[in-house]
């Protein structure tokens, strides 16, 4: 059993053993994550989303989650031999297929330091600046690959998007991921400053999520919610994220409502 599975895709882990070449993601990884730009990138694109908008978490803590679960879906699809083409496509090696999504998890909302609304086709300029400064610098890429690099991770970007269709397993991946950050953490920020939109209370009704290995799917992912509002962001947001993603007959999605006295919803399958 690899980490992934012990804890239920909640975190990446670099020394666990994937379905996949992870060298160049785990060489990549550290400084992604501590590049001063993209950490005060993460920071401030949370302001129009949460301060001035009252909408759930689209800052540090969801990028996190998104690049954790995305990576665990990919690992766990690579297991059940999904073939990705992003990067094939591309002549370019099995290995950027991880720094791909990698890298598009961790840029996909930048664009919300413009404006919350059509924030998607914001990020995509931000994005490639970024890219450009970080694909050099990372050791691994020519100037051609650099190029080819830039192109599957802004498309992975555009296709979070649900008004996009993912031309590329790679970007299928980070529009499922994006969607799996529904647990009720995300939204503690809006509902304790009193908000009760549907997006605040269906994801308050999310106790937890996990993705593993499924049976007769490559994943399974299991929801548990604690009243009926978590259908919302079952049934609603996780459906639509998932309907034209490509990956619609690799994942099997289960939610099931843990609190005896609230019934009127028992069960989800997708």
């Amino acid at each position: 059993m690899t980490d992934a599975d012990q804890t239920g895709g909640r975190e990446y882990e670099p020394a666990a053993a994937h379905n996949f070449p992870d060298e160049r993601l785990n060489a990549i990884l550290p400084d992604l994550l501590s590049d001063p730009e993209i950490t005060t990138y993460l920071e401030a694109q949370n302001v129009n989303a949460v301060t001035r908008k009252g909408y759930n978490d689209h800052g540090t803590k969801h990028v996190e989650i998104v690049r954790n679960r995305a990576l665990n879906l990919y690992d766990l699809l690579k297991g059940g031999e999904v073939g990705f083409n992003g990067a094939r496509d591309q002549d370019l090696d099995e290995a950027d297929e991880p720094v791909i999504i990698a890298l598009a998890a961790t840029l996909h909302d930048i664009g919300h330091v413009v404006h919350r609304d059509e924030h998607v086709y914001y990020s995509i300029p931000l994005a490639a600046d970024l890219l450009d400064r970080l694909l050099p610098e990372f050791g691994f890429y020519d100037a051609s690959e650099a190029v080819r690099m830039k192109a599957e991770v802004l498309h992975a970007i555009l296709c979070h998007h649900t008004e996009e269709d993912p031309l590329t397993t790679e970007a299928g991946v980070i529009r499922v991921a994006d969607a799996l950050d529904m647990e009720r953490g995300r939204s503690r920020i809006p509902y304790e400053k009193g908000g009760r939109g549907i997006n605040t209370l269906s994801s308050q009704a999310i106790e937890s999520v996990s993705l593993r290995p499924g049976d007769g799917s490559p994943v399974l992912v299991e929801i548990e919610m604690v009243n009926a509002a978590g259908v919302y962001q079952v049934d609603n947001l996780l459906k639509a994220k998932l309907d034209g993603s490509g990956l619609e007959n690799h994942i099997r999605i289960v939610a099931v409502n843990t609190k005896a006295e609230d019934r009127l919803v028992e069960r989800i399958e997708l």
